[in-house]
């Protein structure tokens, strides 16, 4: 189904399929199984090899690459992860993503704009998306602690990485990828000067983590606080749209 054109009146052709396993976590669940195997096959210990082999699959469903269908439309920011939406905010964005970064390229202009905090449970896939079409101009990691990623903070003091992706009409969208309790880890797949498309795949955090996508000024989040995203499918909001939205939680 990759690369096929699907819409909402029946083109194309859907079905489900078992998603692969991304190439970072094939060994891990490869090493996970031989020492299952070992356990169970060679030293007869099932009450270790029969936990480890359930270890490795969980390994294997950790690091699970669907595909997805991403909506198309100059207006449209995708979700970049799968996961919980944890906190919407109105916040100042980070200062590693703000302003001219010294090579002449400038970044996100001060001021407040919405957060979209998406909490990644290690159940969730963790593939990260491009929540827009463009270039990747700011790749920035910074180092720090490993709170709990669900907590506000968590923003500014754990391991993160700043992405900023800039349209080809100059809108940028910048983004964060935070380690959390558990993730010690984050693993880009594109670098400054990649040219993506919107949910194109740009990394992972591994076991357990959060990201936060800072919206254009004047653009409203077009989901809810608990709600489920997908990354590469969920619409997290429309450019310049501006409009209350309430759900009830049953």
């Amino acid at each position: 189904m990759a690369g096929e054109i699907l819409d909402n009146r029946g083109r194309g052709e859907a079905s489900w399929n078992w998603p692969s396993i991304h190439p970072e976590g094939r060994k891990f669940g490869v090493i996970a199984l031989a020492i299952s195997l070992v356990f169970l096959l060679l030293l007869d210990w099932e009450i270790i090899g029969w936990p480890m082999l359930g270890l490795t699959a969980f390994v294997f469903a950790f690091f699970r690459d669907p595909e997805r269908v991403v909506p198309q439309g100059d207006d449209v920011i995708v979700s970049p992860a799968d996961g919980l939406v944890s906190l919407i905010m109105q916040v100042e964005p980070p200062a590693e993503l703000v302003g001219d970064d010294g090579s002449g390229h400038a970044g996100l202009r001060p001021g407040p704009v919405t957060r979209i905090s998406i909490f990644m449970s290690v159940f969730d896939v963790h593939i990260n998306r491009a929540p827009i079409s463009g270039t990747v101009k700011r790749l920035i990691y910074m180092p720090g602690k490993f709170m709990n990623a669900d907590l506000d903070k968590a923003s500014e003091e754990n391991e993160r990485q700043h992405i900023l992706i800039e349209r080809s009409d100059g809108l940028l969208i910048g983004f964060t990828q935070i380690a959390g309790l558990v993730a010690r880890r984050i693993l880009p797949f594109v670098k400054p000067g990649d040219m993506l498309a919107a949910g194109q795949r740009v990394g992972l955090i591994r076991f357990g983590s959060r990201v936060d996508v800072y919206l254009p000024a004047g653009t409203d989040a077009s989901v809810l606080l608990g709600q489920k995203v997908v990354a590469g499918e969920t619409v997290l909001a429309q450019i310049g749209s501006q409009k209350l939205i309430e759900g009830v939680s049953q």
